[in-house]
Order: structure tokens, then sequence, then C-alpha cells
């Protein structure tokens, strides 16, 4: 039997990527992650850079490309490299730009920890703008507007995230209910979603068990799920019915959430826009002392 051809376009490389996501090993799984989050990387880096940057040899990403139907890494590249000529500047190009403009340098003082984040933050804000679809912003935004229950459910890093929606969207009057990990009592919570309710997931690398695993019965129930996750290759991606995927572009020790929260933020606001009728002028009301 002759062997389908290889995609022959980003778009179908990419879901491919996807629908083969599962059945990988280990190490595919992270070339497929990086693959998918860094592409105009990918077209201008060499496949020991790649490698490199995916922690595994470089005849590892040579037999991904063979295993997807190209001859080798040039030709999966190639594909990559067409879809730049097109695309937005990458988060590498954006941190070279942003070190250029305000003169870093790289040192060990405190003052040059803090200008790299920031740098990081903004790039990352700055991506979030260029890659996030205004039909999934709007989607989100409807969910949350309809739901009669929202459901919050972030652990480890992303429970800051949890934590901000649950304060904003109380204060805007929706019913909400933090799925909470205190007592061991998140997945039993859960299953009193309705699918008049939405759950609202955040989780990033590396994913808390209980968070995928919610999500993952909670989409077999045919709940609405909005997610905000680091990939679209993510443990919680498949059940999403909106998923913001906010990539991480290096694991370091201080990993921002500048982005999740800039776009936690935003969807709060329009849905604050929507309940207010003020499209123009929303206003979420705040705490006082009396």
């Amino acid at each position: 039997m002759t062997a389908p051809p290889p995609p022959s376009n980003y778009e179908d490389l990419i879901r491919a990527i996807h629908e083969r996501h599962d059945a990988m090993s280990k190490s595919y799984q992270r070339i497929a992650v990086y693959l998918t989050q860094n592409p105009n990387e990918v077209a201008v880096h060499s496949v020991q850079d790649i490698a490199e940057r995916c922690g595994i040899h470089a005849s590892n990403v040579v037999r991904f490309a063979q295993s997807l139907g190209y001859d080798g890494f040039k030709s999966l590249q190639e594909l990559f490299r067409r879809r730049l000529s097109t695309a937005a500047p990458g988060f590498e190009a954006r941190i070279k730009v942003l070190e250029q403009e305000l003169g870093t340098r790289k040192d060990h003082r405190e003052g040059a920890f803090l200008r790299d984040l920031i740098l990081r933050d903004i790039a990352s804000l700055q991506n979030l703008l260029v890659e996030t679809a205004e039909h999934d912003l709007h989607r989100a935004v409807t969910l949350l507007e309809k739901a009669e229950v929202i459901y919050l459910l972030g652990q480890l890093r992303s429970s800051p995230v949890a934590d901000l929606l649950r304060y904003v969207l109380t204060m805007l009057g929706k019913s909400c209910v933090l799925l909470d990990p205190s007592g061991g009592l998140a997945t039993h919570m859960a299953r009193a979603i309705r699918k008049s309710d939405v759950l609202f997931a955040i989780s990033f690398r590396f994913y808390a068990t209980e968070v995928v695993n919610i999500v993952e019965e909670t989409g077999k129930r045919n709940v609405p799920i909005i997610a905000i996750s680091d990939s679209t290759l993510s443990p919680v991606a498949k059940a999403a019915d909106v998923l913001f995927a906010v990539p991480e572009h290096e694991y370091t020790f201080s990993r921002s959430l500048a982005a999740p929260m800039c776009l936690a933020q935003a969807l709060t606001i329009a849905l604050a826009a929507r309940l207010q009728k003020e499209p123009n002028n929303p206003r979420i009301p705040t705490v006082t002392l009396q």
C-alpha cells in the first residue's frame, strides 16, 4: 500500500500533528509542542538548534519529520518558511527588537533581572494581541454571559488567574464557584456542573492532574468549557469549546502570568460591557470601605 503524501501546507501539517499527538512518543510530543508554539523560530533555526531547545538529539527531529512523510527536516521546515513570509514577527524577534530599543545587555544585577522579565512580558503581550482570534473572544464572552453558574478551575501557578476571575465575575453579579483543591473536594464539586453552566479552566505545564481529569470528565457531559493553556496540544485543549493558547517560550524559574492575567481581564471587561449595556465605557464595581 502506498503511503499517503505528507501535508503540503502549514495548516494541514498542524492538523496532522494534532491528530497524531496522543499516539506519539514523549520525545516526538516535545517536538510537536515546540513546532506548534514557535512556528516563526522553526522557519529560521537549524535542526540542531531546535533539537537543543527540545532537549533531544537532532536525529529525533529528522525522524519526526520522516514519520509525517517528509524525506527530512528541510522539507518540513519549508512549510514554516512559506508561512513566515506572511506571518507577524515571532516571540524571539520581538524580544530582540525590544532589547535593541531599550539597550538591554545581559548581566546579573538585580535591575537586569527586572528588565529581562519586563522585556519578555511585553513580547508575550504583543504575541497575545496578534494571535488571539476575535471570534474566540466573542464566543467566550457569550458563554460567560449566558452561564447560570461559572465554575473556575486553576491550581498551582494557575490559581491566581482563577482567583482574579472569581473576584471580578462576582463583582459583576455572576454566580461563581471556585473549584478549590482544599480538602480534596474539587473533583466532587465539579460533578454538579450542568450544561447550563460553564467551566473556565486555566492550566499550564506542568499540568495539574486534578485539573486535567476534571476538564476531561466535564467535557464528556457536554458542558461548555473555556480554557487558557500554553499550547493547542495541552491535555485540556481537546475538551475545550474555546481555547486560548498562551505559549511559554522559555521554562524558567519565574514563569510570568502577565499575558493570561491580561486575557482574563479583557474577557471580564468585555462581559461587563454587555451586562451593563455600556460597550464604550464598562465599569467593574470595586469593594469600598464604609
